[in-house]
């Protein structure tokens, strides 16, 4: 019999968690009425307890360290405590999101087989505005855009209003607001200001596309197999909020639009949609170095005709029952079985010997 194989989950969260301060606060104080309970909301904890409970039940050896940004814990795990295998959470290292490349870097030199994208692939995706030349450039359709380094931007810029305006260096919604839709000249300038003043890099300005939301969740490499596509339903917005997922929608359980954005899933779309975007899907995920898991985020135009991929998200959070698991569910797997391929996935790059 096989000797079962160990995994370990890495991931970096330092301080409190805010989501169990946020489990104090009492639905009637609120302005509004919740959808989700509030003390329902997992933590950090809940997500990877669930995460080593699963492996365990697919038989491996797991256990999960926090490395709360600190390197000597780091390279303790990777060196004295070496596992067959590491899950990799790890989004961001001295408390700088563009260290999360850096870190599977380490992985690669030291030779222990991790889950997910490779440093480049990580480092490229990252960077919004060398993704969408990197696609343009194969072929596929992204909104026009400008990148800026400063807060004047020329009368003439050449793109259609309404724009939407976000840090072209940071993922999973940071910096996204109900405000980065613009409308006209000085709020655009505003918002540029912002988040030049606020993120300390460049800004990423690009034609708003109004039309359906789209995640398309691909598992896999050889070949990469594209999920049942999740819609993002912005019907029940209040009047004001714009349909984006914002970091608000995403992340604050006491903002509205948290309550307000429902992902359906499968999307009801038409077979010809449903297979374009599949396919764009997939070659997205291949031209930017995703592995083993990944999810693309586009936007079909309100004539129904055009796709336009918005995001390549590398490693997208995993929590159970939403997001990617929900289209991995969808697709018939369970979270154990989605968590079990992602490690064998990674298992199959082990050094030999």
């Amino acid at each position: 019999m096989s000797r079962k194989r160990t995994v370990a989950i890495l991931y970096n969260h330092v301080g409190e968690d805010e989501y169990e301060q946020l489990r104090q606060v009492e639905s009637s104080e609120l302005q509004f009425k919740p959808e989700y309970e509030l003390e329902s909301i997992a933590t950090v904890a809940d997500e990877i307890a669930a995460m080593v409970k699963a492996l365990r039940k697919e038989r491996f050896h797991c256990y999960a360290v926090n490395i709360e940004d600190n390197f000597k814990t780091l390279l303790s795990v990777l060196q004295k405590r070496r596992p067959d295998v590491i899950f990799n959470l790890i989004e961001f290292f001295n408390d700088n999101s563009w260290q999360e490349s850096m870190v599977a870097g380490l992985f690669e030199i030291l030779r222990v087989p991790y889950t997910g994208a490779p440093p480049l692939g990580l480092a490229l995706c990252q960077r919004k505005g060398l993704t969408k030349q990197v696609l343009q450039a194969n072929g596929i359709r992204t909104p026009r855009f400008k990148l800026m380094t400063r807060d004047h931007i020329p009368r003439r810029h050449g793109l259609h209003y309404p724009l939407i305006v976000k840090p072209a260096r940071e993922d999973a919604s940071t910096g996204v607001e109900n405000a980065s839709v613009v409308f006209e000249r000085e709020q655009l300038e505003q918002r540029i200001k912002h988040v030049l003043d606020q993120y300390q890099q460049p800004v990423l300005v690009e034609e708003f596309i109004d039309g359906r939301e789209l995640n398309v969740a691909i598992l896999g490499n050889d070949p990469p197999q594209a999920l049942p596509i999740s819609e993002i339903d912005f019907s029940e917005l209040p009047k004001g909020m714009h349909p984006i997922v914002s970091y608000q929608a995403k992340w604050d359980p006491l903002h509205e639009a948290f309550h307000r954005t429902y992902p359906v899933c499968p999307a009801e779309l038409p077979k010809r949609i449903e297979k374009r975007a599949n396919n764009i899907a997939v070659k997205a995920y291949k031209i930017m170095g995703c592995r083993d898991y990944a999810r693309v985020d586009m936007r079909l135009s309100k004539d129904g005709e055009h796709l336009y991929v918005l995001e390549v998200n590398p490693n997208p959070d995993l929590t159970e029952g939403v997001a990617f698991m929900e289209s991995s569910e969808a697709a018939g797997l369970t979270f154990g079985q989605t968590l079990r391929n992602i490690v064998e996935f990674a298992l199959q790059r082990a050094p030999q010997g």
